[in-house]
């Protein structure tokens, strides 16, 4: 097996130094997905991390002896996955690593800010509004009764990751702009003493509205994970209901099978 390995060499402004590449050029494996897979498993890892410069596609087919159409292939499946970004006069710059959260009863919040991922909230809108048939259905409250919608859009390293949407019963807390711009909902029900106990989620998949897309900083139509869940407390209580979506080139579900019999 003929195995090539190139560490690229540290330049000015690039984070490539800290990268030891080998490409396997006896192997059916393009060379362009070879280096898209180490340069994805390097910013999943920390390594490369947001904001880290990797110089413009010359400087790169140069420091790793590859044609430029290969590393523009490389770099173009990583940009089209939101892991990179072209930046006019700058080169590719590392935007972030995927947001990946366990299917479980738990906070964006909370679980972008356990993966390192700097969360940051905009509330959108925080009001009291008749409840919907199917809301009510769900808070288990009259249909046309008060319940207090909460919108906000949920960033990481400054991108758009999530836009939710949330319907609380009316009077189960304060629902303060400021602090749902400063902590996650759930955080703000624990701290008024509501113990979380379970929940049930739905999750899907659809293309963006052309609103939706403006907010996610998306394409319209561009591909959107969906998920639709109800939360109790630990007295059985419905205390929220959520219909939340997020970017699918930014966010992913993961979960476990289990085998039975």
């Amino acid at each position: 097996m003929a195995r090539t390995g190139r560490t690229a060499r540290p330049a000015t402004g690039s984070a490539l130094g800290a990268l030891d590449l080998a490409l396997d050029r006896g192997t059916p494996v393009p060379l362009y997905h070879q280096l898209a897979q180490q340069l994805e498993a390097a910013i999943e890892r920390g390594v490369l991390a947001p904001g880290d410069l990797l110089g413009n596609e010359v400087d790169l087919s140069v420091r790793l002896g590859l044609s430029r159409p290969t590393v523009r292939q490389a770099i173009q499946s990583l940009v089209d996955k939101g892991l990179l970004v072209r930046r006019r006069g700058v080169g590719t710059q590392v935007v972030h690593s995927q947001v990946r959260r366990p299917l479980e009863l738990s906070s964006l919040y909370d679980d972008l800010e356990a993966a390192g991922q700097s969360p940051a909230t905009r509330v959108v809108r925080n009001e009291p509004v008749p409840a919907a048939p199917e809301v009510a259905a769900a808070l288990r409250v009259a249909e046309g009764g008060e319940v207090i919608l909460l919108e906000r859009l949920r960033s990481a390293h400054g991108q758009p990751v999530a836009l939710l949407c949330n319907y609380l019963p009316a009077g189960l807390l304060d629902p303060d702009s400021a602090r749902l711009e400063a902590t996650g909902l759930y955080r703000m029900m624990r701290a008024a003493g509501i113990t979380l106990h379970s929940a049930r989620q739905t999750v899907g998949a659809r293309s963006a509205t052309a609103r939706e897309a403006a907010r996610l900083d998306e394409k319209r139509g561009a591909a959107l994970l969906t998920m639709q869940r109800t939360a109790y407390d630990d007295t059985g209580r419905p205390v929220e209901y959520g219909m939340h979506i997020y970017r699918a080139s930014r966010y992913a579900f993961d979960f476990q099978l289990l085998v039975r019999g």
